[in-house]
């Protein structure tokens, strides 16, 4: 079968299309033929050593599809089910192998697409508004990329949730598409700046900031929040944030940081499914809607980098092997 692997890190060069055995589930597991994978930042990282792997790797952690076959023991799903998954590697590929447990039931009135859309970036979203921030009606939050995949995902949820919310985008048209998913007021900025933030949305600060560019706007970010105010940098696409003395919490007003990430979020097969099934059924229903960047060809996985690391993408990039 193909596989987009990388044998060195690097840049997209790296990215390799690869022709490697079908992998065999063992007990526990169950192959999936994959009918789109999701391209996320973590990929990026995985290819350029960020975040090191055993070499050579099969990159992407997430996709949909179907059970092929299934190994000793599994209950979970049988072959012909409609699967989705995140958190586990091998995506970029036409078959991969995944922990039964780790497979959630897609329904008929969600396509592939979407549900691939939704594992990393919309159980991200959930996470975020439900579990990190418990957002609650009057709230006022911040989102930074709010036309990215996360950023759409979750200025709608935090909307359904009540909250206030702002955000902010790199040009004119990713504001319409922030707006079009609930966001109050939208600034338009590559590079924020404080005054800026204050003309766009008011002085009044806010109760909680979803960072997902890290070193470029924290700064910002503890500027922008109010007394106990949370500060939730789930991402660094501009790179990680430099060390700082957390004493500056204290000098800004008691703030709360966390830096979380999804597997301590989905930590049994109980919240998984939560998460998943519940942004199925939001979507299913006509109250979460999941934006299709663009969707790419296996051999394209370089293309498909490129986009990413500009920032020339609104919504979810997917690959269809």
């Amino acid at each position: 079968m193909r596989a987009i692997r990388v044998h060195q890190p690097g840049g997209r060069e790296a990215l390799r299309l690869d022709q490697i055995p079908e992998p065999e589930p063992g007990a526990g597991e169950a192959r999936v033929a994959i009918e789109a994978a999701g391209v996320n930042f973590i990929d990026v990282y995985h290819r350029n050593g960020w975040y090191p792997l055993p070499l050579p790797a099969t990159l992407g952690i997430e996709a949909a599809g179907r059970v092929v076959a299934c190994g000793e023991g599994v209950t979970e799903v049988r072959p012909g089910d409609r699967v989705a998954y995140a958190m586990t590697r091998g995506g970029y590929a036409e078959q991969a192998v995944v922990a039964a447990a780790h497979l959630v039931p897609v329904p008929e009135a969600v396509p592939s697409s979407v549900a691939a859309a939704l594992m990393t970036q919309g159980m991200t979203a959930h996470y975020l508004v439900e579990s990190v921030a418990s957002l609650n009606p009057g709230q006022r939050c911040l989102v930074y990329a709010a036309a990215g995949g996360v950023g759409l995902l979750l200025s709608q949820l935090a909307r359904l949730r009540g909250a206030h919310v702002c955000g902010v985008v790199s040009t004119e048209e990713k504001a319409l598409l922030a707006t079009e998913a609930g966001a109050h007021q939208v600034l338009v900025s590559r590079q924020p700046t404080r005054e800026e933030a204050d003309r766009a949305f008011g002085t009044e600060l806010f109760d909680v900031v979803f960072d997902s560019v890290g070193r470029s706007t924290f700064d910002l970010s503890l500027d922008l929040l109010r007394p106990r105010g949370l500060l939730a940098l789930f991402g660094q696409s501009s790179g990680p944030v430099e060390a700082f003395d957390p004493q500056v919490l204290n000098q800004k007003g008691s703030l709360f940081l966390t830096r979380p990430t999804l597997q301590d979020f989905v930590q049994t097969r109980d919240e998984l499914l939560h998460r998943a099934t519940t942004l199925f059924e939001l979507h299913a229903g006509g109250e979460l809607r999941v934006r299709i960047g663009e969707e790419f060809a296996l051999e394209d996985a370089a293309e498909a980098h490129r986009r990413l690391e500009e920032r020339l993408t609104t919504g979810k990039l997917l690959l269809r092997p």
